[in-house]
């Protein structure tokens, strides 16, 4: 059993040193679209739910 966990764990080891980092720059570039099209996302989600929640008031009012 424990033959199997260490030659899984030398299989992993082998396809980290395959795997292509992104650089500190294209994380941090990348982080930041990530926040502001959350961000985005956000205030027109609660734009959108503010129309119809208001539409909603009205038309059951």
């Amino acid at each position: 059993m424990f033959e199997k966990i260490k030659k899984f764990l030398k299989e992993v080891k082998f396809e980290l040193t395959k795997v292509t980092w992104t650089s500190k720059q294209e994380l941090i570039y990348s982080t930041y679209i990530v926040i502001v099209v959350s961000i985005v996302l956000a205030i027109f989600i609660g734009i959108v739910d503010m129309v119809l929640s208001n539409l909603a008031n009205i038309l059951l009012g």
